[in-house]
């Protein structure tokens, strides 16, 4: 039954559109488990009933078959599950989510996991540019290269790239753990403000006020314990780089000025 209309479209008590905007519901249930094919659902209609099946069947496994590259799947979701892409979403897959486990056996376009907040993102290949720009929390791990600006303005949580990253990785980073295995591109960590940057292979340049960091005993733990909860082998060697705060010049402002910049 209709709760409220907008715009000529009906919604349900639980604000979902209903009933043009709602996909069939093909999924196949098997008690806690769902299997949902994306081949004949839009986007919307592909979020809407992995919405349905999370928040009103309860489900807390579900597999999503032939994802087709298609843009914006599995965003908002904000509950503890487990969803796992048989192959490749494309842009934006994952974003604004808040608890759920995902894997990606495939490769994700630009901008995957953006503004995730906790949970963890593992996909088996790579990744496109802007992975996890302003990422608040979670986990998010690649097995393979990914593109440029990886972790813009990151706010928390962590990066894991077992392959190489392109320029401005970390670039204006704020908080949160970045561990990159391979190489890294031209100005990275650039105006970045906290965090810690790892890396294992070559870096083309670093960005400014992007400095190397002392290694400590934790850095050890973090890193020995993310590979292991990952599964990932034996870490190779890294180097630390961090803000050298040279940029963190406000108190020498005037306070007119500083008006100005708040």
């Amino acid at each position: 039954m209709s709760a409220g209309s907008k715009s000529g479209i009906s919604y349900d008590a639980r604000g979902l559109a209903e009933p043009d905007a709602v996909a069939p519901m093909t999924a196949e249930v098997d008690g806690d488990s769902a299997r949902l094919d994306a081949t004949d659902l839009t986007t919307r209609q592909f979020n809407l009933e992995l919405r349905r099946l999370i928040y009103v069947e309860n489900i807390h496994n579900v597999t999503v078959a032939n994802p087709g590259s298609k843009h914006s799947l599995g965003v908002g979701i904000l509950k503890r599950c487990n969803i796992t892409f048989e192959g490749s979403p494309g842009w934006f897959a994952c974003g604004l989510i808040d608890g759920p486990i995902v894997k990606i056996d495939g490769r994700v376009g630009w901008s995957c996991a953006e503004n995730m907040m906790s949970g963890a993102v593992v996909v088996e290949r790579g990744a496109g540019s802007l992975t996890g720009a302003a990422l608040r929390g979670g986990d998010l791990v690649f097995k393979g290269d990914v593109g440029a600006r990886t972790g813009i303005d990151q706010k928390g949580g962590t990066i894991i790239v077992q392959g190489n990253v392109g320029i401005n990785t970390g670039f204006m980073m704020q908080r949160g753990r970045q561990i990159i295995c391979g190489d890294a591109g031209h100005n990275m960590g650039d105006s970045m403000y906290d965090g810690a940057i790892y890396v294992g292979g070559k870096i083309a340049s670093l960005g400014v006020d992007c400095v190397p960091g002392d290694w400590t005993d934790a850095d050890t733990e973090f890193i020995n314990r993310k590979f292991a909860l990952y599964d990932l082998g034996t870490p190779p060697p890294f180097e630390k780089f961090v803000c050298g705060k040279q940029l963190h010049n406000y108190d020498a402002l005037e306070p007119s000025e500083k008006k100005l910049v708040i």
